[in-house]
C-alpha cells in the first residue's frame, strides 16, 4: 500500500466542495414520480431485502481486513447501496456485486481521504472512519449528508475515538484523525445518549485497538448484532452483543469472510402496515417476526393477525374490518423504531378514533404531516408529538417526499386513498426500497413510476 500521510492533513488536496442539498435529484432523467390509484386490497407474497441499515455498515468494516469479504442478501440496488461502493471504490477497494452478492477486498486500499462530494449523499458514510483509523492509523472524513430529518450529531464519535488516544481535528468541514502510536488503544467508553452509528463505528474501531474496549450505553439494535456476528466470523473477539454493554479484545489483524445480510426489519414492517391499511392477506418471506416485537404489538392492538410460518410473516386484516387508532413513541431498539414512525402515521389516518405518536429520536421527522394532510387526513402536530383523528376516506393528490421514510408513508396512503396519488421526488424512496413498485403491483396495488 502506498498512502502518502500528509496528504490527509494538507488542505489544499481537499476536494472541491459543492453543493450540499440533500433534496438536489442526483439523477434528473430518471422517471421522478410514482403514480398510485388506491382501493387495491393486497394478496400476494412480498420477498425482504437484506437490510440496508446493516449493509452499509458491512461494507464498512470490509476495510478492516486486506482479506476477501463476501456478502449474500445484500441489496445492491439501492442508491445508498451504490454510494457507500463509490466511496470505497475511491478509497481502492475492488468490488464485484451481482445479484444480491457482494465481494469487497480492501487490500490495496491507497487513499484515506473521504471526500465531501461522494459523503454528502448520506450519513452513513461517517462510519469509514472508525475502520479507517483503526487499520490505517489516519483518515480524513468529510462531515456527512444524508436524509434532512435532524442534525444527528458525530460528537459522539469523535470523543469516543478521543478517549482511544486518537488526535482530532475538524476543519473545512473535514474530520482530521490520527491513532496514537502503535495504534488505537482499547477504553472503556461511556455514551451519553444511545447511538447507533457510534456504537458501530466504535465497535468496529475496536476490533483493531490495542487492548479490552468497554462500550456502555451501547446501542441494541438487529443490525448492530449482525455486525457484530459479521467481525467475530473475521476473527474479532466480541462479548454482550445485543446488549447496553459490549466488550472488545483487541486483534492484531482480522480475516475475510462470508456473511449474509439480515433480513430489513424496516422494509418487512412497512410492507405489514401496506397489508393492514388495504385488507387482504400477504405473505413476507424471509422475515423476522423477533426484530419488530415493538411493531408487531401495536399492530395487534388496532386488529391486524399477524402469524409466523417458518421464516415467514402472513399479515391479514379481514375485509371491511376497521383498524382500531393506538399511541406510539419511538424509542431505541427495543423500542417502536423511528423509521417505522411515519408508515403507521398513514395507517392511523384511516383509523377508528384517535391516536398519538410522538418522536423521540429525531426532532424534525414529522415532515410528512402537511402532505398526508393535503390528502385529507387530520393530523395536527404539537411539539415532538402529533394527534391523528381518523377520518373515514382519503383522497388522492400531488404529494411531495420529503425524506426516505416519508416517502414509503404517501406511497402507503395512496394505496388507500380515493383516486390517483402522485409522489415526486421517489429518488428518497430508491434509497431504501428495493423494486417497491415491483413488489406491491406484484400482490395486486395499481403503482407505476412516472
Amino acid at each position: 500500500m502506498q498512502i502518502d500521510p500528509a496528504n490527509i492533513w494538507d488542505k489544499e488536496a481537499l476536494p472541491s466542495q459543492g453543493s450540499n442539498d440533500m433534496n438536489a435529484n442526483p439523477k434528473a432523467s430518471a422517471p421522478d414520480k410514482i403514480k398510485v390509484i388506491g382501493g387495491n386490497p393486497l394478496h400476494g407474497t412480498i420477498p425482504i431485502s437484506g437490510a440496508k441499515n446493516c449493509a452499509l455498515k458491512l461494507m464498512c468494516a470490509s476495510l478492516l481486513t486486506e482479506g476477501d469479504m463476501h456478502f449474500e442478501n445484500s441489496p445492491n440496488s439501492l442508491r445508498d447501496m451504490k454510494s457507500q461502493t463509490e466511496l470505497l471504490e475511491y478509497l481502492g477497494c475492488k468490488i464485484t456485486a451481482r445479484g444480491s452478492s457482494m465481494t469487497i477486498n480492501a487490500g490495496g486500499v491507497n487513499e484515506l481521504t473521504a471526500p465531501y462530494d461522494i459523503v454528502r449523499k448520506m450519513r452513513g458514510s461517517i462510519l469509514v472512519l472508525g475502520p479507517l483509523l483503526a487499520r490505517f492509523g489516519e483518515a480524513r472524513v468529510s462531515l456527512p449528508g444524508g436524509c434532512a430529518i435532524g442534525t444527528r450529531p458525530v460528537d459522539m464519535h469523535i470523543k469516543a475515538l478521543e478517549e482511544m488516544g486518537a488526535e482530532i481535528v475538524l476543519d473545512e468541514g473535514y474530520i482530521n484523525a490520527r491513532a496514537p502510536q502503535g495504534g488505537l488503544q482499547g477504553a472503556k467508553i461511556l455514551f451519553p445518549k444511545v447511538s447507533v452509528g457510534a456504537t458501530e463505528n466504535l465497535l468496529m474501531a475496536a476490533t483493531l485497538a490495542k487492548g479490552t474496549t468497554i462500550l456502555a450505553n451501547a446501542a441494541r439494535e438487529p443490525e448492530i448484532i449482525d455486525l457484530g456476528e459479521c467481525l467475530i466470523k473475521m476473527g474479532a473477539k466480541i462479548e454482550g452483543l445485543g446488549t447496553d454493554t459490549i466488550r472488545i479484545e483487541g486483534v492484531s489483524s482480522l480475516n475475510g469472510a462470508n456473511h449474509s445480510v439480515v433480513p430489513d426489519r424496516i422494509e418487512t414492517g412497512t410492507y405489514m402496515v401496506a397489508a393492514a391499511m388495504t385488507g387482504g392477506s400477504v405473505r413476507l418471506q424471509n422475515a423476522r417476526l423477533e426484530h419488530l416485537s415493538a411493531a408487531v404489538g401495536h399492530l395487534a392492538q388496532t386488529g391486524v393477525e399477524l402469524d409466523q410460518d417458518g421464516q415467514d410473516i402472513i399479515i391479514s386484516r379481514e375485509t371491511g374490518l376497521r383498524l382500531q387508532g393506538i399511541d406510539i413513541m419511538t424509542e431505541p431498539h427495543p423500542g417502536f423504531p423511528t423509521d417505522l414512525q411515519a408508515q403507521f402515521m398513514a395507517m392511523l389516518a384511516m383509523c377508528e378514533g384517535a391516536g398519538m405518536v410522538t418522536e423521540t429520536i429525531f426532532e424534525n421527522r414529522f415532515m410528512h404531516v402537511p402532505e398526508l394532510n393535503r390528502m385529507g387526513a387530520n393530523i395536527t402536530v404539537h411539539g415532538h408529538s402529533a394527534i391523528v383523528r381518523g377520518v373515514s376516506k382519503l383522497k388522492g393528490a400531488e404529494v411531495m417526499a420529503t425524506d426516505l421514510r416519508a416517502s414509503v408513508a404517501l406511497v402507503l396512503a395512496g394505496l388507500v386513498a380515493e383516486g390517483e396519488t402522485t409522489i415526486n421526488r421517489i429518488y428518497h424512496l430508491e434509497r431504501g426500497y428495493e423494486d417497491i413498485v415491483g413488489k406491491l403491483g406484484g400482490c395486486g396495488a395499481n403503482i407505476r413510476k412516472a
